[in-house]
């Protein structure tokens, strides 16, 4: 069974602000001859990591909602900038937006089920990936979208 894993995104503004600094952590990786890949690193390495890479994405919380998932290629036993042992999670470049959902905050990550992530937004209709987040908040909290 698949599951992924959902996380904050501590200083990101936007989706547009979330692309523009992972295309400079991949630009400063090339720069840097490391291989150009997308990695998060955290303490914990999930126990269900299994079921994560049986095609689960990472869920990014963005300024209080969901906005966009990730898809998990790989997950990796690495070391911390402070020596330690952590996980890398490895994660595909491309952006699939979802249908914003609010999320309280909380510490580290957490596994989500797929029956209780957000659709994606291009399975909500059509014109939704054009709405701005705020005028699609508003709509969806009086039930019009």
């Amino acid at each position: 069974m698949t599951v992924n894993i959902i996380k904050l995104c501590v200083g990101i503004e936007d989706v547009e602000h979330l692309a523009d600094v992972q295309k400079q952590r991949l630009a400063m990786k090339k720069k840097t001859g490391e291989k150009p890949e997308l990695i998060h690193v955290t303490r914990a390495f999930p126990r269900r990591a299994a079921e994560v890479l049986d095609g689960g994405s990472i869920y990014w919380v963005i300024k209080g909602s969901i906005r966009l998932r990730q898809e998990i290629i790989d997950l990796r036993e690495t070391v911390n900038q402070a020596g330690k042992l952590a996980c890398a999670i490895v994660y595909k470049k491309q952006h699939i937006l979802t249908e914003p959902r609010a999320f309280r905050p909380f510490q580290g990550w957490r596994y989500m089920l797929v029956a209780d992530a957000p659709r994606d937004l291009k399975d909500v209709g059509v014109g939704a990936e054009e709405l701005p987040d705020d005028m699609a908040d508003e709509l969806r909290a009086l039930g019009l979208l």
